[in-house]
């Protein structure tokens, strides 16, 4: 298949044929600090967003605040289920601290005029897309996660959720040395219809 030489990026498409997400628990210092946050939501941000809502926020989760925010959910989810092992509840409680930075992207999606709900809501899933390759592009390893926390009430005033807001990812961002294998990839053939 010839490129076309006028818009091609070669780095571009090597990029995203091998794109892998690094284990959050295979991550660790340095990672980005405040300027390079700043860099990486900015280019975050170069999304699809009609009628140029900014259907999205970030809350970034550094430092002191990844172990304080750990231990409320360890205590949430010991309330929710009573019977988890010691290991278990450090697991809950290391949920934020596996990478240096978390960033959650937040959904801000509401009723508009012109603009259905769903196209905000992809847009803030473009957001953490976006974010994931920022942050590859300035050098570190990524992982959008959203797991149990992401979707609980009682969790949400710890990231500072307001009303109909959802998050839409916790992106994970770090350093590591580990190159992840690939992983079998969808057929696209079987899941493409040509309307000639």
């Amino acid at each position: 298949m010839q490129e076309h030489a006028l818009n091609a990026r070669p780095d571009l498409k090597s990029y995203l044929n091998t794109r892998r997400s690094v284990p959050a628990l295979q991550m660790s210092e340095p990672g980005p600090d405040r300027s390079q946050i700043n860099e990486m939501l900015r280019l975050a941000t170069r999304v699809p967003d009609h009628g140029k809502l900014a259907p999205w926020r970030f809350v970034v989760i550094a430092g002191e605040s990844r172990t304080r925010i750990g231990v409320e959910l360890a205590r949430i989810a010991t309330e929710r289920r009573g019977d988890l092992s010691e290991k278990e509840v450090e697991i809950e409680r290391e949920r934020l601290a596996r990478a240096p930075v978390v960033i959650a992207v937040i959904s801000t999606a509401g009723e508009h005029p012109k603009i259905p709900l769903w196209e905000q809501q992809l847009s803030a899933g473009a957001v953490c897309l976006n974010l994931f390759m920022a942050a590859n592009a300035l050098g570190f390893a990524a992982n959008w996660l959203t797991e149990w926390y992401a979707y609980d009430a009682a969790t949400r005033p710890l990231f500072g959720l307001k009303d109909g807001e959802q998050i839409a990812g916790f992106l994970h961002i770090g350093s590591s040395e580990m190159t992840p294998p690939d992983r079998p990839r969808p057929d696209v053939d079987a899941l493409t219809t040509f309307l000639d």
